[in-house]
């Protein structure tokens, strides 16, 4: 950054702004807005309102490491330690995936199931499959107001965010986090209400495609299911077949490029009933969901 001026506030976004841009950031004025105001410890709001202020050299300090590593590739939520997720500030690191507004539609779709069928202030046995931050375990838990969760997932380092969040939200005796491969760390629990998950579900010959700041920082275990894009998805299945009890539901998100595939696998587990698949904002088929027939 040239030092010909003093550095205000305007003026370190407006030059963050055109460098972000010039390394192919996808919203450089809003990752320039966020990273500053996360190193002047204020809401982004603030920083219009002291527009003219020159920054102090500590500030611009912590600040243009921000920028260096976003220019780098970095996502901006694994630089401020957190994403908001369906209106909660939920803490996360590259040991997760990044909460994504897409996957808000399998806590509505929960939150849905649970009125129609009038239970959503009954005890309820919840289960969040692949939980990562724990985003589907705490907002099943916040919005399901006697329901047990268990929180499932094969990584341990991603247990470890979980467990800061459910903490965090004072969730720890009624969210249970457990290390485990699908649903294979039941044993002989009871009878499930509810299965949620967004599994893993890209394609192998996929990865490729994605964002640079996708393939290069977010964890590839949580992202490629396999060649099909089905494979956890259909162990899931089965698996889920078999704990529901009878009127309980499998919720998961998907990709919309495997919508079709999903369906046949659900319509050939003869203890599953598909139902409607839910669109997102964009229109595509983003979550799936059966319920367990008699």
């Amino acid at each position: 950054m040239p030092e010909t001026e003093a550095w205000t506030i305007g003026r370190l976004l407006a030059w963050t702004t055109d460098y972000l841009s010039s390394r192919r950031a996808e919203t450089p004025r809003l990752d320039a807005e966020l990273l500053l105001a996360h190193s002047r410890d204020c809401e982004r709001i603030d920083l219009y309102t002291a527009f003219n202020e020159v920054v102090d050299e500590e500030v611009r300090t912590t600040f243009r490491e921000l920028v260096r590593r976003r220019a780098e590739g970095v996502p901006v939520a694994y630089l401020l330690g957190r994403r908001e997720f369906y209106s909660l500030d939920f803490h996360v690191t590259p040991d997760v995936l990044i909460p994504r507004p897409e996957t808000e539609f399998v806590v509505v779709r929960l939150l849905d199931l649970a009125r129609q069928q009038r239970i959503e202030q009954k005890p309820l046995n919840v289960v969040d499959v692949g939980t990562g931050s724990g985003i589907l375990a705490i907002c099943a838990a916040r919005g399901l107001s006697a329901a047990r969760v268990l929180a499932i997932d094969v990584s341990r380092p991603a247990l470890s965010v979980a467990n800061w969040n459910v903490r965090q939200f004072e969730l720890e005796e009624r969210v249970t986090l457990v290390a485990g491969d699908l649903l294979l760390p039941l044993g002989d629990d009871e009878p499930l209400d509810f299965v949620i998950s967004n599994p893993p579900y890209v394609r192998s010959s996929e990865m490729s495609q994605l964002a640079r700041d996708v393939v290069d920082h977010e964890p590839r275990v949580a992202l490629e299911a396999g060649p099909q894009g089905t494979e956890v998805i259909e162990r899931l299945i089965a698996q889920a077949a078999e704990r529901l009890k009878v009127g309980g539901h499998l919720i998961m998100e998907i990709s919309p490029m495997i919508q079709s595939a999903v369906m046949k696998l659900l319509a050939a587990e003869s203890r599953l009933e598909p139902l409607a698949t839910k669109k997102d904002l964009a229109g595509l088929a983003r979550v799936v969901s059966a319920r367990r027939k008699p």
